[in-house]
């Protein structure tokens, strides 16, 4: 299985699947990072790969002690189901 990647130069978190990728853009404010855009290959949607996606980049998040604040649909929502993640929510 593949990881996330914090592409900090292209301010995205990435993950490579089946030669396809998802990714996460963000912008960061101090010790925030904001999360305006969740994107998947066409290939990748419907398989579980935008969510592995979000999971990586909130423990990483979580292990760096920041925080995040979603704009993105799909990131609001995603975040809403998985109460486990709500903590890093600013």
């Amino acid at each position: 299985m593949s990881e996330v990647i914090d592409q900090t130069g292209r301010g995205r978190f990435e993950l490579e699947e089946e030669g396809a990728l998802a990714f996460a853009a963000y912008r960061r404010e101090g010790n925030l990072l904001i999360i305006p855009h969740v994107e998947a290959d066409p290939a990748l949607r419907g398989r579980g790969t935008a969510g592995r996606l979000m999971a990586g980049m909130l423990e990483i998040i979580r292990a760096r002690g920041e925080k995040v604040r979603p704009i993105c649909g799909y990131a609001v929502a995603w975040i809403g189901r998985h109460p486990e993640y709500r903590d890093l929510v600013e």
